[in-house]
């Protein structure tokens, strides 16, 4: 007769009461106390803590990102302790499809609970019953295995380092005070960068959704693809309802730095009825900085657009008495543009050559007598610019209004998109600086073409566990590097609206003082 399995008969179960209470039960008298047993291990034996397991204690605060953190060994030894719950609800016959997601799902969220360092439980839950001390564990009973290392072996259920006498004493003290203590000594960030989302793809470029994927620089792959309907509908959600949110932060000298994010996306920013509400919640940030005692706070490159907030000077404006300072950081743009340029080069091609940053450019190359070609049908804006100029550089400031004015100039700074066929007018040999947003297209091959105006951090920055948008791991856009320096310095005035060209080697210099480097 042949014996057929019972987890080959119910296999297509949707639902089964009893197999949810089978699986729990072996989790809790067979799974829990093996990787008891197991963790003790690797602890208590040097060879294999040295060689596998210390590397989920390099941090000595985890972090919900590396919750996963573990050597092959120990994902080998971890995958059977999880299966072991399933396959034995499906072998008694009580298996359901329903059951492998409750319990996976249920899995990874108290893993990743474990990870991070925030309290969910009340303390007032643990005193009305206190049997749940044993039965459930909290993000500080976890955050002391990593201080001790020799207590607080179990992986979700205290009770197994009670009975084997591993259980730290303070778990329960310290869970209530920190509880208490919520939202209380928070130390507040030195500097915060307000970024924005570009568009849907790189919405998915963050740390807490594809950790490999945002700790390499951003580029399309084939699984945004996939998801990207989803997305779709959250950028919806978020446009609808979303606040700013923090998105990263990391240490540099011993102050936090920020980054919150306005959850718009780049094609908002140039539609007419959005500028009230982005508005709004970059004044509300703004705020909530000025709030918390932030010092800097720096403005990402739509988020100061001349024609939506005229370069952050609409919020400084309104609201005279800001503590915090205001920050657009394109002085340090301009200056990592203009230490671009060769020192030998005489003629520069300049489209968006009224906006901020053409300005000041413009007015800092005629100076150091270069002959600037301003791309512009404004003679009026053009003129303006001109007479900023001291009256013996004036000459070198040249309107033009076609392409192909630039037919024979082989360095072109690029602030306004320009197409392949605007491209085409360029001679052959040229470079294309640019500081526009995004990108202009690789058209030509007998071409070279800069990059967005960045520069690396110092070399003791830490937490930076992810990449800025196209940027190495560790590099910044210009504008974020210009804020950090103005916290770094501890400057007290705004820099919002109109470049103060003055100030462009001022900022340089104190930017390679302070360990930046240009990319």
């Amino acid at each position: 007769m042949l014996y057929k399995f019972p987890s080959i008969m119910n296999w297509t179960n949707v639902w089964d009461t009893k197999g949810l209470i089978v699986a729990l039960l072996l989790h809790m008298l067979v799974s829990e106390p093996l990787y008891y047993c197991i963790h003790r291990l690797l602890h208590n034996q040097q060879f294999l803590f040295d060689s596998y397991h210390s590397m989920h204690h390099s941090s000595p605060v985890p972090q919900p990102f590396t919750a996963g953190n573990a050597t092959f060994l120990e994902h080998i030894l971890l995958v059977p302790i999880m299966a072991i719950p399933l396959v034995g609800s499906f072998v008694v016959g009580h298996g359901s499809i329903s059951l492998v997601y409750v319990y996976v799902l249920a899995f990874d969220f108290l893993r990743c609970m474990g990870h991070c360092n925030v309290e969910i439980f009340s303390h007032k839950f643990f005193e009305a019953i206190p049997l749940f001390r044993y039965l459930i564990y909290t993000p500080i009973y976890h955050s002391l295995h990593h201080l001790g290392k020799d207590c607080n072996f179990c992986l979700f259920m205290p009770l197994y380092d009670l009975l084997g006498n591993t259980l730290n004493d303070k778990s329960w003290d310290l869970q209530k005070q920190i509880s208490l203590n919520a939202g209380k000594n928070v130390k507040v960030p030195d500097f915060v960068f307000l970024a924005h989302i570009v568009d849907i793809t790189s919405a998915m470029h963050v740390p807490w959704l594809f950790r490999a994927f945002a700790s390499q620089p951003y580029t399309i792959r084939w699984f945004l693809i996939v998801v990207w309907p989803g997305t779709l509908i959250v950028m919806f959600a978020m446009w609808a309802w979303a606040k700013t949110f923090v998105l990263t932060f990391y240490n540099l000298r011993g102050k936090l730095h920020h980054t919150w994010v306005v959850p718009r996306f780049g094609f908002q920013y140039f539609l007419p009825f959005a500028t009230k509400g982005i508005n709004r919640q970059i004044e509300q940030a703004i705020l909530k900085a000025d709030r918390m005692g932030v010092k800097v706070l720096s403005l990402a490159a739509l988020n100061k657009n001349e024609a939506l907030n005229g370069g952050g000077t609409l919020f400084v404006n309104k609201h005279p008495n800001l503590r915090v300072r205001v920050v657009h950081g394109n002085t340090l743009t301009a200056a990592v543009i203009l230490d671009q340029i060769p020192n030998d080069v005489k003629e520069v091609f300049l489209t968006g050559a009224t906006s901020k940053l053409g300005r000041a450019i413009a007015l800092y190359l005629c100076r150091k007598q270069v002959r600037v070609l301003m791309l512009t049908l404004s003679t009026e804006r053009f003129q303006k610019i001109q007479k900023e100029a001291p009256v013996d550089f004036q000459k070198y400031l040249v309107q033009v209004t076609k392409y192909h004015a630039a037919k024979n100039c082989k360095a072109w700074i690029v602030g306004k998109w320009i197409t392949p066929r605007e491209q085409s007018w360029a001679p052959p040999g040229t470079h294309f600086h640019q500081f526009v947003v995004p990108p202009i297209l690789h058209f030509r091959r007998d071409c070279t073409y800069g990059d967005l105006a960045a520069m690396k951090l110092p070399q003791d920055v830490q937490g930076l566990n992810s990449c800025e948008y196209t940027m190495e791991r560790g590099v910044v856009h210009a504008c974020h590097a210009g804020g950090v320096v103005h916290s770094l310095e501890g400057w007290t005035h705004h820099e919002v609206g109109a470049i103060d060209v003055d100030r462009i080697d001022i900022v340089w210099e104190a930017a390679l003082k302070h360990g930046l480097k240009p990319v």
